[in-house]
C-alpha cells in the first residue's frame, strides 16, 4: 500500500469507507474547473476582445456607450473620446463607457 493510502484508512473513522475524504477533494476540484471552463474563461475572452475594441477606435466608427447614445468617433486620447451625436452636438465619454460598434448593431437588426 501507497503510504498516503494507508494514512487516510488508518484516519477513516469505522462507519466510512476509506477515500471518503479523497472522493470530496476531487469533487471540489471537478466543481471548480467546470466553473472555470463555463463562466471565467469566456468572461475573461469578452473582457480582452472589448478592450481590444477600446484601444483599436479611430475617428471615423460609429459606438454605442453604455448609456445606448449612439454616434460617431471624432477624438481619440488616452482615456476619452470625443464622438458626435447630431449636427454641432458632441460629447466627451470615457472610453470605458463606450460597449460596442454601432454597425454590429445595424447587422443584427437586418438578420
Amino acid at each position: 500500500m501507497t503510504p498516503i493510502i494507508f494514512a487516510l484508512q488508518a484516519a477513516a473513522p469505522q462507519g466510512q469507507p476509506a477515500g471518503g475524504g479523497l472522493s470530496m477533494w476531487i469533487m471540489l476540484i471537478a466543481i471548480f474547473l467546470i466553473m472555470w471552463l463555463f463562466m471565467i474563461r469566456p468572461q475573461r475572452k469578452q473582457q480582452k476582445e472589448l478592450q481590444n475594441f477600446r484601444d483599436s477606435l479611430k475617428k471615423g466608427d460609429k459606438i454605442v456607450t453604455v448609456g445606448g447614445i449612439y454616434g460617431t468617433v471624432e477624438e481619440v486620447n488616452d482615456k476619452t473620446v470625443l464622438i458626435k451625436v447630431d449636427d454641432g452636438v458632441k460629447l466627451r465619454v470615457d472610453k470605458q463607457g463606450l460597449v460596442r460598434d454601432s454597425s454590429d448593431v445595424a447587422q443584427e437588426s437586418q438578420k
